[in-house]
């Protein structure tokens, strides 16, 4: 990676990169309400904001890359860089933290308020006399129908086995990296993308069990709400940070790092050990607890 030996500190042109992400969201979660909603066309849009978000990523990506090769980069431009990635996470954590509150709220207050907990003798005496306060729940009244909650055993303590090993292989190659051990480097980045593609793989198989057998979906009551939002949310995360993990690993074939100057790399390192530790905390939470 080049690096730019000057004071002067970069400001880039003008980008249609993020106005090219942001509609691309936008027509994604478009088109994911629009399918879970029963619209026969919500698939279609949804494909169409998925490929336009990957086409930005790898626009993108190019366009700071090519930047970076130039040398046109400095110790403040790295620093911006190093800050702005840290916010990013932090707005990831921001995000995943709502989503376990949603979980811990309905779990611990209003799961036991509707079954008379507290002073809420009334909401269920009148409103849901048959409400159970326990959890994994259907709702009151049933609304959830029948089903069985996923068990934590076989696939996700494998894929638990699987994240946690994908976060040993690229702390060896973050070691690799700094040591100038160009091949020891490629090939435990490499292992470390694949594992996370290993892990969407099992993800998948896990969803279609929950379905196929469980009769366990997205309309389940608030259990099955929580479950695929948790696990949905951090399987996109897991797919984005494996592809930006091979994007990595092919820039470390090129030499495009060196063992002074590899920001690009700790990002997506520091991602990834986010991915995990979420993971954990939705294996204990989602699964277990």
């Amino acid at each position: 990676m080049a690096h730019a030996s000057n004071d002067s500190y970069y400001i880039p042109h003008g980008s249609h990169w993020p106005l090219v992400g942001s509609v691309g969201l936008f027509t994604m979660l478009a088109g994911a309400a629009n399918w879970l909603n029963g619209s026969s066309t919500g698939v279609y849009i949804l494909a169409i904001g998925a490929l336009t978000i990957i086409y930005m990523v790898f626009g993108w990506f190019g366009t700071v890359i090519r930047e970076s090769e130039a040398g046109i980069y400095n110790d403040d431009v790295d620093s911006s860089f190093r800050m702005g990635m840290m916010w990013f996470i932090f707005s990831e954590i921001m995000f995943f933290a709502v989503f376990f509150g949603v979980l811990f709220y309905a779990r611990t207050i209003s799961i036991p308020w509707l079954g008379g907990d507290s002073n809420n003798f009334f909401t269920n005496t009148l409103l849901w006399e048959s409400f159970t306060a326990e959890w994994p729940t259907n709702g009151p009244g049933n609304m959830g129908g029948e089903f069985e909650p996923m068990p934590p055993w076989p696939l996700p303590t494998i894929n638990t086995i699987i994240l946690l090993t994908s976060g040993a292989t690229i702390t060896v190659a973050h070691h690799a990296i700094q040591a100038g051990h160009r091949r020891l480097l490629t090939t435990f980045l490499g292992l470390t993308w694949v594992l996370g593609f290993i892990f969407m793989a099992c993800q998948a198989y896990e969803y279609y069990e929950a379905y196929a057998h469980l009769n366990l979906t997205l309309s389940s009551g608030m259990y099955g709400a929580t479950f695929f939002m948790l696990t949905g949310f951090h399987g996109l995360h897991v797919t984005i940070g494996a592809i930006i993990l091979m994007v990595i690993w092919l820039r470390c074939l090129r030499g495009h790092f060196t063992p002074e100057h590899h920001f690009g790399f700790e990002a997506a390192a520091w991602y990834w050990h986010f991915v995990d530790v979420v993971w954990l905390a939705l294996y204990i939470f989602v699964y277990w607890v």
